[in-house]
């Protein structure tokens, strides 16, 4: 079946915030390693499951009580400083295992779809994309070809970047995209939890992003902060692991900002954006019983759902979360480790979902939209 034989593109990984918190990810997947076993993904495992691309993160949650063993991964609310230097330590991370050759970055490769030179590194423009994602969509690689795992860098919380204007320090050592918030306020926005908008800073940061082509990922904004960011045309927006809200209970769940409403999901796909399924079973499926997985059918029913609002499949993709703060058994049903992910793609086979589409949503939508 063609979903053994394609690549995917898997929009969000918490890969260096695992390594971060003890887990070796250069090894081949051991469950029981590191934070929140069972373990689902390492760099190999990726490998062994076709993810010839993808978004890292650097994730920091702003608390003033870390669990045991997340100080790592942790900063006071508003102290930018200590945000700025966790946040350095993952990107090194990222830099390390490009040194080691595992991975480059989208910046690497070279020539470009477009037919220009690779983007060196230390170029500030280095995460630019291009306005017209169709046009640099190039015929996805076959599993097997070889190569290293293509790597953007995602922050995830925008607290790192002390001031707007030290944005280019970023841009020009791999990040590609930027979510303004966590669940919680940041300096920048509101997260899903809140009910606070965007502020001043936050707006001084986005004319920067516009600047440098940074993308904006929607996926974590409180509904206010949305609809403020919406309000401007001029960053190109995505959401990188986000399911529907119509599927989801509406403003029944108490988790509904952290989901898409139909209209937020036209909207990205008006402005040539793409939305990643995101496999956290209570994002799957709610209400859902707490022992309970959810079928992968009612994964994909976000994709499906998405591709019938927009009326094609170009502005769905994947972003699976995989280990992003928790183990294997919140995953749905089939799916143990990042290995199985081709079982998504199974799925929309079985729906009658044609070759050229399932390629699209495995890999293309994404590789496109970030110029690969």
């Amino acid at each position: 079946m063609i979903s053994h034989t394609i690549p995917i593109f898997d929009a969000h990984l918490d890969l260096a915030y695992l390594a971060e918190l003890g887990r070796d990810m250069t090894q081949p997947l051991d469950p029981a390693s590191g934070p929140t076993p069972p373990a689902a993904v390492t760099l190999p495992e990726l490998a062994a499951g076709g993810v010839r691309a993808c978004l890292g993160t650097i994730f920091l949650e702003a608390t003033d009580t870390p669990g045991p063993g997340d100080e790592a991964s942790c900063y006071p609310p508003g102290d930018a400083q200590e945000a700025y230097f966790k946040g350095v330590s993952q990107l090194n991370r990222y830099h390390l295992w490009r040194k080691m050759g595992l991975i480059e970055f989208f910046s690497d490769s070279a020539p470009s779809a477009l037919g220009g030179e690779g983007r060196g590194e230390g170029d500030s423009q280095s995460s630019a994309s291009s306005p017209h994602p169709s046009a640099s969509r190039t015929p996805s690689p076959q599993v097997g070809e070889g190569g290293k795992l293509k790597l953007g860098i995602l922050m995830e919380g925008a607290d790192p970047i002390i001031e707007p204007h030290h944005l280019s320090f970023w841009a020009g050592r791999g990040v590609v995209a930027i979510s303004l918030s966590w669940a919680v306020e940041s300096r920048y926005a509101g997260g899903n939890s809140t009910s606070v908008g965007l502020s001043e800073l936050g707006r001084q940061l986005l004319d920067e992003m516009s600047r440098l082509s940074i993308v904006l990922d929607l996926s974590h904004l409180s509904q206010r902060a949305t609809y403020d960011v919406l309000d401007r045309n001029d960053v190109r927006i995505c959401a990188t692991h986000s399911n529907c809200r119509s599927l989801l209970g509406e403003k029944n769940n108490p988790a509904w900002q952290r989901h898409l409403d139909d209209d937020t999901i036209r909207t990205i796909a008006g402005r040539g954006g793409v939305i990643g399924l995101n496999l956290f079973k209570p994002f799957v499926q709610w209400p859902l019983a707490e022992a309970a997985r959810p079928a992968i059918a009612k994964a994909v029913d976000h994709i499906d759902h998405v591709c019938q609002l927009v009326g094609s499949a170009k502005h769905s993709g994947i972003g699976s979360d995989i280990d992003g703060g928790f183990g294997a058994q919140s995953l749905p049903e089939g799916i143990d480790r990042a290995s199985q992910l081709s079982r998504v793609l199974e799925e929309l086979s079985s729906r009658g979902y044609s070759d050229d589409d399932i390629r699209a949503i495995a890999y293309e939508n994404w590789a496109g939209f970030f110029s690969l």
